[in-house]
């Protein structure tokens, strides 16, 4: 299993392989703000965040972000104690993703 924290540009090179799922832990607001393009959306403060996650399928592969990597580094972890192979954290979320100058959707 893998489960890390990577930097935004090995996170790049995975969401630009399409062999992943984005999702994005954020809250409605921060995601209607600007998110990666492609990206799902999951509310890491909703009541049923756990029941949704647990619902994906655990043999993808999986890359998650959030404002500035806390909350999509403990959605990774809870994937890996779901049973989730390969997840992936962006660390500095997507607050270093802008730093970067790299694309953001609205």
């Amino acid at each position: 299993m893998k489960h890390k924290d990577i930097d935004t540009k090995e996170f790049k090179k995975l969401h630009e392989e399409n062999s992943f799922v984005l999702i994005d832990v954020r809250t409605r607001d921060e995601f209607d703000l600007g998110h990666l393009k492609d990206a799902s959306h999951i509310d890491f403060y909703s009541g049923d965040f756990e029941s949704n996650i647990d619902g994906l399928d655990k043999r993808e592969r999986y890359l998650v972000y959030c404002r500035s990597g806390n909350r999509s580094r403990q959605t990774m972890f809870l994937m890996r104690d779901l049973g989730f192979d390969e997840v992936y954290n962006l660390e500095g979320g997507i607050i270093a993703w802008n730093d970067e100058g790299f694309d953001i959707h609205k």
